[in-house]
Formats: structure tokens, C-alpha cells, sequence
């Protein structure tokens, strides 16, 4: 029958993952120039629309339709939303004589499209991340372009993979070859989210190459405060994330919750120490961008980790991210807003971590992680599984854009990167300083009350 406590909380759940790409478009928009805030929301906000479009079209059956084509991806079943009207979705496994009801996420079901719609969010998310990558320097319809092939042909079959379990959608409902046959642990998303999009954001600054000046200029943020909104919008969306994975309002979501804020508290915790140990004062871009490396380390993890595994999970990451954002300047990678640090090694330390601190206590459709007495089987599962999906997307992301960038329709010219890619792309500029307060650089003059009270000019730099 119909949970109604756990359908209402898995709807909430999803439009709090879908405040999370707005949310991280003011973290994004703030990082770079004036110049280029505007395309660098529309990147974010265009997958709301494309992504949309696509999931009800074919990308929910392409992620959630049974096994079809060697496995590779979902049949075309529900194409068009169909056969999903008036079903659940859920397992329920009969208790017998010996063994009690055993059910996750809930002996009672959810409406087929309460779930379409929660993992829509996530669809829609995951390439809004790559964005991040290359900012400053990218065409909004080559972007748009390459969100319509990539969702299709990487998001949507990793989605399988990861996600469908056997099942789930119908009771002989076969699934994705990472959570059935290999038994990878993944409760919301750090390979199919986090590491599949970091390794695209590799990729795609690789093919695009370096913004002009970099790396002597690296570009300041415009506008900190809207980073640490940003941030602060996606922690709060998270709990959807993370604790609407468990698609039931029970002691799993709250576990998961309770997880997601300690591990993300550590993290920033973690980022901090390094920039006071490294450049003796922490910063308040460091602080946001602990507390995202927190989100994206736990995702995979908060579902199978007690509390004090999810705080040694988010030290661990926002150490480990605060170092590797270095990386790009080692390898000579022009990745704009770190993504490659945060999200690709993120999601690789905490899908990894659970081999350490997965514990069959908390979750006993989990498994014993090395701390626990369960050796390094999970921990070699956890790695083919990170291994895989981080191949798969690099390869096919860096195909995709290489053949957008030969058409010439990926990077804008020099002459529009320098000049400001909002104007150049979108014909406007995030702010205005015409009028009483001249343009931006520009001299003007106002009056100011003098210390005697006489109003006089006086000039100033807008």
C-alpha cells in the first residue's frame, strides 16, 4: 500500500536536491569574474530545462527500465513517462517463520513518479556541476549541446549502473550491474554524481584548454558573499540529497541527516587547518568550499557509516581536497572552480572510505568495511566500481566535447573572453553602474557633504 509519510517526505526531498543547482550556481557565480557571473548561472539554470525535458522524454527508463542491451542500460519502457501512472515502487520482502519483514527503503510503496521526480533532481545536478570546470571561457549553446549528449549517453546508462536495483520498479524488475552484480555501496550518488562529473570537468578542461593569462592570472571571486550563499544552499538542499535517499521517512533517513552534518562540520574543520597550516589565515572561499568537499565525501557513504566514521570521513576529505586543488597547477589543467578537487576527489575518497567505515550496524543491507572486520572486499568493490564509472566519463566527456570544440561551437574568442563573456553570449551584464554611478571603472562625480556641511563634488572610481 501507499506510504503517505514517506511519499510526502521523498517529494520534499526532491525539491529540496532541486534548490541545490541554484544553490550552486550563486557558489559558482561568485568564484568568477563580473564579467562572467551571468554565463556561468545560465549553465547552471539550462539544466533544469534540458535535463527536464530529457528524463520524462527517455532518460528516467534509460536509468530505471530493465536491464536492455548487454546490460548497458535501461529498456524504453516508461519512455514518455508511460506505465508509470497510478504504480509503486519499493521492495517488500515477506517476513517467514524464522526471519522477520525486511524491506528497503520501505515495506510500503512510493508513487513510480514521486521517485521519477527525485531522481530527475539528481539528473538535472550532475552535469550543472561539470560547468564549474570551464567557466569564463565557454559558448551557452555548445554547453547546452554538450548537456543534451552527455545525460544521454554517460549520466543515464552510470544512472543504471548505480542506481537500479533489482526490483524496485516491479517485482521482476532487473537492475544496474554496480549495485546487483558487483554489490558496490553508493546510498546517494558519489559515483554516479560526484566522481562521474569530475571526471567529465577533467576532461572538458583538458579539450578546452587554458583561459588566457592562466595560470600567472587565476582570476579573484567577484562577489564572496554569494559563494558562501551558495554553499549554505546547497547543505541545506543536501539533506535531500542524502537523507531522501533513503526513500522512507525513517531511522535511515535520520542517520543519513545526522551523517551528512557532522561529516560536512569536519570537513570545513579539515579545509580550514590546511590553509592556517599552508598561507597562515583561513579563508571564507576555504570555508565554503570545505563544507561542499564535506557534502560530496558523505554522499556515498552516509547511508552505510555511524556518526563517528562520517566526522573521520569529512576531516579526511577536506584535507585531502584542500591539498589536491593544487593539482591542476602540478599538471597544467586550467580546471576553473575545482571541480576536479572537490567533486572527482571527493567522491573518490568517500566512495573508498566505506571499505574502512561501512558498518553492517547501521545499515544491514551495507556491508563490514576493513575497521570492522569485513578485509578489503568492499573496499576492492568500492574501487572497481570508482574506477569504472571515473573511465567511462573521461573518455566519453573529453569524445563529446572534442567533437563540439572541432565544429566550433565550444570556446568563445579571445576577443569575447576579455571583453566579458555575458555581453559576448547573453548580451547583458549582471550589474549596472550607469546613471549617478558612472560604468564600471569609470570616473563620476556625486555630491558628499563636506565635514562642514557644503555639498561639493568630490570624484571617485565606481
Amino acid at each position: 500500500m501507499l506510504n503517505a509519510g514517506d511519499t510526502a517526505w521523498v517529494l520534499a526531498s526532491a525539491a529540496l536536491v532541486m534548490l541545490m543547482t541554484p544553490g550552486l550556481a550563486f557558489f559558482y557565480g561568485g568564484m568568477v569574474r563580473a564579467k562572467s557571473v551571468l554565463n556561468m548561472l545560465m549553465m547552471n539554470f539550462i539544466a533544469l530545462a534540458v535535463v527536464g525535458v530529457l528524463w520524462a522524454l527517455y532518460g528516467f527508463s534509460m536509468s530505471f527500465g530493465d536491464d536492455a542491451f548487454g546490460g548497458f542500460l535501461g529498456n524504453f519502457h516508461f519512455a514518455g513517462l508511460e506505465n508509470t501512472f497510478g504504480k509503486l515502487a519499493g521492495f517488500a520482502v515477506a517476513a517467514t517463520d524464522t526471519t522477520p519483514a525486511v524491506a528497503w527503503p520501505g515495506s510500503d510503496g512510493l508513487p513510480v513518479l514521486a521517485f521519477v521526480m527525485f531522481q530527475l533532481m539528481f539528473a538535472i545536478i550532475t552535469p550543472a556541476l561539470i560547468s564549474g570546470a570551464i567557466a569564463d571561457r565557454a559558448k551557452f549553446w555548445g554547453w547546452t549541446l554538450f548537456v543534451v549528449i552527455w545525460v544521454t549517453v554517460v549520466y543515464f546508462p552510470v544512472a543504471h549502473w548505480v542506481f537500479s536495483f533489482n526490483g524496485f520498479i516491479g517485482e521482476n524488475a532487473v537492475g544496474g550491474w554496480i549495485a546487483n552484480n558487483l554489490k558496490a555501496l553508493d546510498f546517494a550518488g558519489g559515483t554516479a554524481v560526484h566522481i562521474n562529473a569530475g571526471a567529465a570537468g577533467l576532461a572538458l578542461a583538458i579539450v578546452l584548454g587554458k583561459r588566457k593569462g592562466w595560470p600567472k592570472d587565476t582570476g579573484r571571486p567577484h562577489n564572496v558573499p554569494f559563494v558562501l550563499l551558495g554553499a549554505s544552499l546547497l547543505w541545506f538542499g543536501w539533506y535531500g540529497f542524502n537523507a531522501g535517499s533513503a526513500l522512507a521517512a525513517n531511522d535511515l533517513a535520520a542517520v543519513a541527516f545526522t551523517n551528512t552534518t557532522v561529516a560536512t562540520a569536519a570537513a570545513v574543520l579539515g579545509w580550514l587547518i590546511v590553509e592556517q597550516l599552508k598561507f597562515g589565515k583561513p579563508t571564507t572561499l576555504g570555508a565554503a568550499s570545505g563544507a561542499v568537499a564535506g557534502l560530496v565525501a558523505i554522499t556515498p557513504a552516509c547511508g552505510f557509516v555511524s556518526p563517528l566514521g562520517a566526522i573521520a570521513i569529512g576531516l579526511i576529505a577536506g584535507v585531502l581536497c584542500a591539498l589536491a586543488i593544487s593539482l591542476k597547477f602540478k599538471f597544467g589543467f586550467d580546471d576553473s572552480l575545482d571541480v576536479v578537487g572537490v567533486h572527482l576527489v571527493g567522491g573518490i575518497v568517500g566512495t573508498l572510505l566505506i571499505g574502512f567505515f561501512g558498518t553492517t550496524s547501521v545499515n544491514a543491507l551495507g556491508a563490514d568495511g576493513l575497521f570492522y572486520g569485513g578485509g578489503f572486499t568492499q573496499l576492492g568493490r568500492q574501487a572497481a566500481a570508482a574506477g569504472a564509472v571515473l573511465a567511462y566519463s573521461f573518455v566519453l566527456s573529453f569524445i563529446i566535447g572534442f567533437a563540439i570544440k572541432k565544429a566550433g561551437g565550444f570556446r568563445v574568442s579571445t576577443e569575447d573572453e576579455i571583453t566579458g563573456i555575458d555581453e559576448a553570449q547573453h548580451a547583458e551584464s549582471a550589474y549596472d553602474f550607469t546613471g549617478s554611478s558612472g560604468g564600471i571603472g569609470q570616473p563620476t562625480t556625486f555630491p558628499v557633504k563636506s565635514a562642514t556641511g557644503n555639498a561639493k563634488l568630490e570624484e571617485s572610481k565606481a
